[in-house]
C-alpha cells in the first residue's frame, strides 16, 4: 500500500491533472470490478446450527457429518432447498446515491422479505426465518435489481455480470447448480411495465391494443424460461414445485406513494430521492400510472392462464407442481410506512414484513406436495 501511495504522489508531482485523471480511472475500474464480481454473488443460507438440534428431522444426517461420513456440501444437499427469482422488490434495495445503489444491487444480499437471518425485532422477519421454524432449509437468492422477463439468448457479451440479471440469466444460474431447488418462487416482471417505451402515449387509440401485445409477449417470454426450469425439474428423482406470484398490488402502492408526496410537501427533507424515481421509472408518473396498473393486471391474468396451460400439459400425476398465487398481488401496501423513507418506491422493513407474511401464507400446498412437514414443536420465534 505504501508503494501505491508513493506512485500516486510521483504521478501528481509530474502533472496534477494526470494524477487526478489517474485516480478517477482507478476508482472507475474499482467500481466496475465490484459490479462485475458482485453480479455473480448468490445469497445462500447456512443451517448447520439448526440441524445440530436433536429434535431436528435431519439430526441423523448431521451426526453423519460430524462423524466424517458426509461433507458439508453433501449434508446441505439433503436439506430442502428453496430458490428466489425476482427483481429489486425482492431485495434490500432503494434508489439513492450511485455508490449505494451499486453496493446494494450487486454485493448486498439478505435483509429482505425472502432472505433475512437477523433475529433482532427491528429486522425483517423473512420467509426463510418463518420457514426455518418448521424445517431446516437452504435458501438461495437469485433476484437481481433491474431484472426483467426477457426472451433469452441476448445476454451482454462483454462484462455481462455488470448488468442486471434478467429472468433468463437467473434461470441459467439455477440450471448451473448441481443441486436443483425443491421449491422455486418467482416474482419478476415489474421492470417490464414501461409501456410508454413500446406504445405511443400520444396515440390513445393504439394503447389498448399495444398493452395487449405487451402482455402476450410477456407471457411468451416468461413461459420460455419457466419451461427450461420445469424441464430440469422433471429430470429430478424427487418432487419439485414452483410458485408463480402475480405482480405487486400497484393500486395500494400508489396510495402509499401519494401519501408520501403529501408528507414531502409539508417537509421537503422527507423522501430525498422521490423525484429521482421518475427518471428511472417514468411509467410511475401520474399521467402514465393508470395504464401501468392496467398492464400489471393483464400480465397477472396471463400468468394465471399460462400456469393453467402448463399444468394441463404436465398432467395430474406429474412430479412437478405449478401454482399461480395472488398472495403478493393482493398484499396491502397502502400504509405509507410500507414504502422506503428514501425513495418512496421500494419496500421498507415494514413492507418487506408484509410481503414475507403474504408469501409464507401461500407456501403450504407446495410444502405438503413436497412432503416437507412442520416440526412438532413449531413456534413463532418473533
Amino acid at each position: 500500500m505504501r508503494s501505491v501511495g508513493s506512485f500516486f504522489l510521483s504521478v501528481e508531482a509530474m502533472n496534477p491533472k494526470i494524477g487526478l485523471y489517474f485516480r478517477v480511472g482507478v476508482l472507475c475500474i474499482g467500481m466496475l470490478w465490484i459490479l462485475g464480481c458482485g453480479g455473480l454473488v448468490t445469497g445462500r443460507s447456512s443451517t448447520l446450527s439448526v440441524i445440530s438440534n436433536p429434535a431436528s428431522p435431519h439430526h441423523t444426517d448431521y451426526l453423519e457429518y460430524q462423524q466424517g461420513r458426509l461433507t458439508k456440501a453433501q449434508l446441505l444437499d439433503r436439506l430442502p432447498h428453496i430458490a428466489m427469482v425476482g427483481d429489486s422488490l425482492s431485495r434490500d434495495f432503494y434508489v439513492s446515491s450511485f455508490v449505494s445503489c451499486v453496493w446494494r444491487s450487486k454485493m448486498n444480499h439478505g435483509r429482505d422479505w425472502f432472505f433475512d437471518t437477523d433475529a433482532s425485532p427491528t429486522s425483517v422477519y423473512s420467509l426463510y426465518e418463518r420457514l426455518a421454524q418448521e424445517t431446516p432449509v437452504v435458501a438461495c437468492e437469485y433476484s437481481s435489481v433491474g431484472g426483467k422477463v426477457d426472451s433469452g439468448g441476448g445476454g451482454h457479451w462483454f462484462c455481462g455480470s455488470w448488468y442486471p440479471f434478467n429472468f433468463s440469466q437467473q434461470t441459467d444460474l439455477i440450471l448451473a447448480e448441481k443441486r436443483f431447488p425443491d421449491l422455486v418462487l418467482l416474482w419478476i416482471g415489474h421492470n417490464n411495465l414501461h409501456w410508454e417505451w413500446v406504445v405511443d402515449p400520444h396515440r390513445p387509440e393504439e394503447i389498448e391494443t399495444g398493452l395487449q401485445k405487451m402482455a402476450a409477449n410477456f407471457r411468451q417470454d416468461y413461459a420460455r424460461q419457466l419451461g427450461r426450469l420445469v424441464e430440469r425439474a422433471q429430470e429430478q428423482k424427487q418432487r419439485r414445485a414452483f410458485i408463480i406470484f402475480g405482480l405487486v398490488n400497484f393500486k395500494s402502492f400508489f396510495e402509499a406513494r401519494d401519501a408520501a408526496e403529501r408528507l414531502r410537501k409539508e417537509n421537503p427533507n422527507l423522501y430525498p430521492y422521490f423525484e429521482v424515481d421518475y427518471k428511472h421509472y417514468e411509467t410511475m408518473k401520474p399521467e402514465y400510472r393508470g395504464n401501468m396498473m392496467k398492464l400489471a393486471l393483464m400480465i397477472n391474468e396471463e400468468l394465471r392462464a399460462m400456469v393453467g396451460e402448463l399444468n394441463r400439459k404436465l398432467g395430474d400425476d406429474s412430479p412437478v407442481r405449478l401454482e399461480y398465487s395472488e398472495a403478493l398481488a393482493t398484499a396491502d401496501f397502502s400504509d405509507v410506512e410500507s414504502i422506503h423513507r428514501i425513495d418512496a418506491w421500494h419496500p421498507s422493513t415494514k413492507g418487506h414484513n408484509v410481503l414475507a407474511e403474504a408469501a409464507f401464507g401461500a407456501l403450504r400446498p407446495s410444502l405438503n406436495f413436497l412432503g416437507i412437514v412442520p416440526r412438532p414443536e413449531n413456534t413463532d420465534s418473533r
